[in-house]
Formats: structure tokens, sequence, C-alpha cells
């Protein structure tokens, strides 16, 4: 076995031996998405990724006022009372336990991004964590990262010459003991892990465990190399960790809160001039099949605990930021794997979906709601889904391109196609889809409906680039009608007579926004 199959074959990521309040810090190497920003004058903004781990249930998160009877009548065990839902705007309520979340929404930090998602779903945690970190259709399987592919575009001969002169510090740290596929690359995955001390001093040192084979003596001496280049790195971080401390009151105490223990790390980090510019924290527990709202045997904790966990420290994380003086430097972004069914289930809880909700918080972000509430139609089955508004890609394609400053050709090559922009952060694309723009100088129709054999899908949209597809009730894509340059308007034809009866969302997008509508098909 030579090195590049060695390493493709391990589940390796580098990882700090260090742990700083209980939790191990892992740290990447050099990435060329952040030494492009550099490059492009935004050397001093950071991400923050936050990974709800499990699924994350979209409609008891987000809660659609304006649709709150049929929301109701589909959730009857598990729905959020009406009076206790927090208004977002009128048609848009959070979980009563986001009182944190909604203030900083008052305040102009959050951006809630409706249904994202991917054309075709896929209902297992590993695979569809695989697409949303590898960034591919979901019929494909790429075996590289998105920041991975960063990582090896710019230094494809890393872990040789790092840490060095211009780059002392690890540009990408993930706090826990998840190890991310998103730092994937072709060769090898970009850096190494280790949880096990005693396994990373052996290696470090050049010690050989007892066992180990004489063939393996390649692949050790590589890892010994990485394990050594990790070691510096942690230097830097240590040294950061010790010139800056939280200032915040507004953390609970320690261990109450994994998110919150977590996020207080990456604010010291930052404030203490580490030059990370991304870190990945997570929060599991979010794969709800029974006891949602009570908590039990199939779900621990409750959603709404869970969900208050997210708001608290989201919160705390971005008043410390505020007292330590790098707020403006810092956006952040949560994402699950998927979203849960429409109708709950007999067990008191959601069985897994399709898309579902993520927020943006920042002082950079465009407050507010990007998208419609979806759709609830009472007479759902129990396999029906929320379809996408928003490909999960086109979020991606505007933090490169807006936040990280990557120029529009890199970010097309590394996420393999052009994905529409969004209104996500401020001074962005002037193409990004606004809200205004949603309602002001879009429409999408389908006559007659329901449909029996054939109906009309009518639209007016901005000129250029369209896409006009057919999502069935699980929140598939079963056709593309149309898709490529358009002149601002059209008229398809659907043909239904090969479509089983139910329920169907025809989406739009155009490079300025979506827009989608429900219609039956009957026999």
């Amino acid at each position: 076995m030579n090195r590049r199959d060695f390493l493709r074959r391990s589940s390796a990521a580098g990882l700090l031996p260090i742990v700083m309040n209980g939790y191990g810090v892992r740290a990447y190497a050099n990435s060329p998405l952040l030494e492009a920003v550099a490059a492009a004058g935004c050397e001093d903004r950071v991400l923050v990724l936050v990974q709800l781990q499990g699924g994350n249930d979209g409609l008891n998160t987000v809660i659609p006022l304006d649709q709150y009877g049929a929301y109701q009548s589909v959730r009857g065990n598990i729905a959020i009372a009406e009076a206790q839902a927090l208004k977002l705007t009128e048609a848009v309520g959070l979980h009563p336990q986001m009182a944190a979340v909604q203030t900083m929404f008052k305040n102009g930090q959050i951006r809630l991004v409706q249904s994202v998602g991917y054309p075709v779903p896929n209902y297992s945690h590993f695979r569809s964590t695989d697409i949303w970190l590898s960034g591919s259709d979901s019929e494909e399987v790429i075996s590289t990262g998105w920041l991975g592919r960063f990582l090896e575009h710019e230094y494809p001969g890393f872990p040789d010459g790092y840490p060095n002169a211009t780059m002392p510090d690890p540009l990408a740290i993930q706090i826990g003991s998840v190890i991310s596929m998103g730092l994937e690359g072709h060769a090898a995955n970009m850096g190494m892990a280790f949880t096990d001390p005693t396994s990373y001093y052996n290696i470090n040192n050049g010690n050989t465990a007892p066992g180990v084979g004489a063939r393996a003596g390649q692949e050790l001496t590589f890892i010994r190399k990485v394990g050594q280049q990790i070691e510096r790195f942690a230097t830097p971080v240590k040294n950061a960790a010790s010139r800056a401390t939280n200032k915040s009151g507004k953390y609970p105490a320690a261990k109450t809160n994994p998110l919150a223990d977590q996020l207080k790390i990456v604010a010291q980090l930052i404030a203490g001039g580490l030059k990370t510019r991304v870190y990945v924290v997570s929060l599991s527990g979010f794969d709800t099949h029974s006891y949602q709202v009570s908590g039990g045997a199939g779900s621990p904790v409750p959603h709404g605990t869970l969900l208050n966990q997210v708001s608290v420290a989201i919160d705390a994380f971005q008043d410390d930021l505020r007292l330590l003086g790098v707020q403006d430097r810092v956006m952040g972004m949560t994402f699950s794997e998927f979203g849960r069914r429409i109708r709950s289930n007999g067990s008191g809880g959601t069985d897994h979906g399709a898309a579902a909700p993520i927020f943006l918080f920042g002082t950079n972000v465009v407050s507010g709601v990007l998208g419609a509430n979806p759709t609830i139609d009472t007479a759902v089955g129990p396999e029906d889904n929320l379809p996408m508004q928003f490909d999960f890609r086109s979020v991606y394609a505007t933090l490169l391109k807006d936040w990280f400053c990557v120029p529009p050709d890199t970010v097309r090559e590394l996420l393999y196609r052009d994905f529409p922009l969004l209104a996500l952060i401020k001074g962005g694309s002037p193409t990004s889809v606004s809200d205004a723009v949603l309602d002001a100088t879009t429409s999408l129709s389908v006559v007659p409906n329901p449909i029996h054999d054939i109906g009309r899908v009518q639209f007016i949209c901005a000129p250029g680039p369209i896409r006009l597809s057919l999502f069935d009730a699980t929140g598939r894509e079963v056709a593309v009608m149309a898709e490529g340059s358009g002149n601002g308007s059209g008229d398809v034809l659907l043909r239904a007579s090969t479509l089983p009866a139910g329920i169907y969302h025809v989406r739009l997008q155009d490079a300025r926004s979506v827009r989608m509508t429900q219609v039956a098909v009957v026999r």
C-alpha cells in the first residue's frame, strides 16, 4: 500500500494534542479558501459552523403561523401552542425556548433561510451528512470535502512545509471529537486526528506500538511527520488561549450546555489573536423519532431543550465577541444533515425528512427571513416531506464569494458548477436573492389546479438563467420542466398523465429569486 492509498482509507484529520475546557481541539492546516481571502483583503474574517447532528425538526423550530391550523392538524401530539410561539414576523414564529435568538433577530443579527436542502433527499444520517460536507448531488459520491478541496487547491503539498513563517497558525479548527469529512482532499485527508494521548505520544516521539508489523513502517513514518507538525500548531493555539479571557456573563455554567462550552473556546481563540479562519462546533441529539417534546427512551433530551442550548449558546457567543471587540469579523451558520417529516408519528416524534431552515448569525448578516413558509397540506401522508426552496450549495457559494471574497471562477471550480447567490451578507453580490424581489417581480401559477392530464405552468421571472422543476410530496425532484436562459416569462406544459395522484410542488429558480407553488394531480 502506498502513502496515498493508506491516507485515502484512513479517517484521520489533524487534531491538536491539547484540551481546553474539557474539549479536544483539532487544528487543520492552511486552507486555499482562506488564503484567497487574504489575497482579496478579507484576511481577518472568520466562519463558525454549528452542526446540529441528527436531523433538526424544522417545523417545530420555525413555526408557520400563517398556516397554524394545518400545522396543528398534522402534528397534534407535538405541536407548539400558537400563543407560545415567539414571533419573528406575522407569518413566522420560533420555538418558545429560542428567546435569545428572537432577541438577536430583533437586533438585526439573524438571517433565517427557509427550507434549505438538495433536489433528491437521502434519509441516511451518514450519506446525507456526506452530501452536505462534500457538496455533492445525492446521485453522486464525491470523496472530497468542500473545505478539503480548498485546502488541496492552494496547498497540494500539505503537510510538507507547514506550519511556516507566513502562516504559523492553523486555518481551520474543530472543537470536539467528530472528524469532519468536509476536510478530505483527493490524495489525503488534510490533517491527522488523535484522541488517545498515549497513541499520540508514541507516534510523535518515534515509538512503535507493540504488534505493528514492518509493512506499516512507511505509513507510520508519514503519520509521525504529521504528528510532529501538529505539535507545532499547538503552541500558537495555547498562546492565543492565554492572551484572552471570555467576558460575557451570558454563558451558562460549565458542562450544562455543550455547545456553549465549545463556542466559549472559539471566542477565546479569536480574541487571542489566532489567525484561524474556520471553526467547527457541534451539538448532537436531534434524531427525535420519539418523545420529541418530553424526552425519554427515544430522545433522551427534549427537542426544546436542544433548541434552548443552541439559542443560549449563540447569543452568549455573540455577546462575548462584542465585549472582546471582534464581533464584526465573525459569521456563524447552523446546519443539519436533513429536516424531519411534515406529519408527526405515533411515538410522539418525527422521522427523517428533507429540507429544513438554517440560521446565519453575526453583525454582517442581511437580517430577516429569506424565503416563504413551506406549504402544509392537511392531507399529507406519513412519508411526505418539505421540498427545498434553497440549495445548500447556494449558501456555500455565497459565503465563499461574499464573506471570504473568493473569486467567482474559483467558487465555480470548487463547487463544480454555478449556484445562485443569496442575500445573506451585507454588501453582498448585486445578483443575490432579496426578500423584496421574491414578492415584487416574480410570479408562478399552474392552471388548471388540480390537474387531470395536462396543465400549464405560467411564470414571470428575472431574465437570465432559470430552472423550473417539479417535486413530489416526499420532497424529491421528479422532473425538470425547463432549464437554461429565459427572457423573463414562460408558459410550460406540465404533463401529469404518468404521475401518481397526489400533491406536488413546482419550483422556479432564477438569478434573483425562488418561487414555489403547490399543485394537485387527481385521477
